[in-house]
């Protein structure tokens, strides 16, 4: 649609608007001055995401003809129209003019930028599922026994390239990454091995296709970080395609080290914190612990029913076999009375009933695998960043915060020490001084991580509610499931019914007898 928009067919508003937004050096508008463009019109927050969604390719500005679009899509839906690129279609001639107010006023917006907090990130939904997409495929040597030898292929859509990854390589970079990014959210990594008591209730094939998903999963989730996506360490996993990427990572990771050494905010963190940010912590905490309860057991239910989608398909598949293997019988029908001939006719009757049965089985199968890809994986992708941030609290309080207080206590022993040292001899002074000076410098560097980690698990908490909008898209995925699945075993079983009155017609004129006594 972007092609019937240029610099002639919009009004000079239009041009005026875009003039006041960009810099001299650049014709683009940054997208955070977009935003606040945005949220200028009064639209409601979930109109103003779908007009980004039509306008924003991820990349951190907007092409000139992107913005036109933007400000006709604005116009429109301030009119009260969906916004939807099809509407442009009609617009040829004119295109609408949006409530902004004066271009000169618009020029304030992106002199913003530089005031911004930090500690705020403008994300959506769809600019983080943008950013890369992953899939993981298990590729078995012949060699070796089970759970040995297991090698991936990964590829990224992002870079475009597939590498050859084995869960050793996984393992050390989720602990680099874990270092590097202590008060981040860091996914888990499925188990290793079978865990004890695992293969009771499953086999080892479905173990290795679950730990398959979970690595999956753990790289889309690290991949569209708004703070790993572009880190040298998750650029060399996804793309490295050396002998030995495992030392690769290892030098990236010494050449860097962790957050609080390279991100320039860190020492800052405290100035950027409100006031009640220990309440607010605490209340993100609890919600979102709160979230993870409910979503487990969705997911719980939603696994149950695809298994249970997947085991009718079983059933329905063992019992049109069962149809088939009767009405093949070999054996001849003896000569007992006048209703023996009967049987000779119903059997080859539910014969060819059996390949009814086996495509309701394979409608049930579908049905199931549709809620397994696209319901239980997507709750289980969701479960995983919730426990993500579970886990990212508790390290909080018991890493930086734990350590924190314990170099509080070992600093009050040592002045207490100092207030009783006046008739020890000079040196001995002199040394408790140097300890006290080092203890001292040891608590501000530990009292500046803990506002850095309070900073970050901040931002980490409104990722969280950025992806929460991924409820909906699950919810949907939900029920299209059920529909289409439904639909496609009625119009089966519908043609099973109207075949069932052909085949047994009631030639004598009796009528069946009741399924149960009345």
């Amino acid at each position: 649609m972007e092609g019937g928009i240029n610099e002639g067919s919009v009004p000079s508003y239009y041009r005026e608007v875009h003039q006041a937004l960009c810099s001299r050096a650049d014709e683009r508008v940054q997208t955070d001055v977009f935003h606040r463009l945005l949220s200028r019109t009064q639209l409601s927050l979930d109109l103003q995401n779908q007009i980004t969604e039509h306008v924003d390719d991820g990349n951190g500005f907007l092409s000139k003809v992107s913005l036109y679009k933007a400000l006709a899509l604005i116009a429109l839906a301030q009119q009260g129209k969906q916004p939807s690129p099809k509407l442009l279609e009609n617009c040829i001639q004119e295109f609408p003019k949006p409530h902004l107010g004066e271009p000169k006023e618009l020029q304030s917006l992106k002199l913003q930028v530089a005031q911004e907090n930090p500690l705020l990130i403008s994300l959506t939904l769809p600019n983080l599922l943008g950013k890369d997409s992953i899939e993981v495929e298990l590729i078995p040597e012949k060699k070796g026994l089970f759970l040995k030898h297991v090698e991936y292929q990964v590829t990224s859509e992002r870079f475009k390239i597939s590498v050859y990854r084995r869960y050793s390589d996984f393992d050390v970079f989720h602990e680099l990454l874990l270092q590097r990014y202590a008060y981040r959210m860091v996914p888990a990594l499925p188990p290793k091995r079978v865990l004890k008591g695992v293969l009771t209730s499953v086999s080892e094939r479905e173990f290795i296709e679950g730990r398959r998903r979970g690595l999956g999963r753990f790289l889309n989730l690290v991949a569209r970080h708004p703070f790993f996506s572009e880190d040298e360490l998750v650029k060399t996993f996804l793309t490295f395609n050396g002998s030995d990427v495992q030392t690769k990572l290892r030098d990236a990771f010494r050449k860097m080290g962790d957050e609080f050494m390279t991100c320039r905010h860190a020492t800052q963190a405290k100035d950027y914190l409100p006031v009640d940010i220990q309440s607010l912590f605490s209340a993100s905490r609890e919600l979102i612990r709160n979230i993870h309860t409910s979503f487990q057991k969705f997911r719980d239910r939603a696994e149950r029913m695809a298994e249970r989608s997947k085991e009718n398909a079983t059933d329905l598949l063992m019992l049109g076999k069962e149809l088939g293997a009767l009405g093949s019988d070999p054996l001849p029908v003896p000569s007992l009375d006048c209703s023996s001939n009967m049987w000779g006719d119903l059997r080859h009757s539910l014969h060819s009933l059996s390949s009814e049965f086996s495509l309701l089985a394979d409608k049930a199968a579908r049905k199931g695998r549709r809620e397994e890809d696209d319901v239980v994986e997507q709750l289980n992708l969701f479960l995983d960043l919730l426990q993500s941030y579970k886990d990212l609290c508790e390290r909080h309080e018991k890493g930086v915060l734990h350590e924190h207080q314990r170099a509080l206590q070992k600093y009050t022993v040592m002045k207490r020490q100092m207030m009783s040292a006046a008739v020890q001899p000079k040196e001995q002074v002199e040394q408790l001084e140097s300890r006290i000076v080092q203890q001292e410098n040891a608590i501000q560097t530990m009292e500046l991580r803990n506002y850095f980690s309070l900073f970050c698990a901040h931002q980490e908490s409104q990722l969280v509610f950025t992806y929460l909008p991924i409820t909906s898209h699950i919810l949907g995925a939900f029920i299209s499931s059920h529909v289409q699945g439904h639909r496609e075993m009625g119009q089966v079983w519908a043609s099973l019914h109207s075949k069932m009155s052909g085949l047994f017609p009631s030639s004598n004129g009796l009528q069946s007898p009741p399924l149960s006594p009345k």
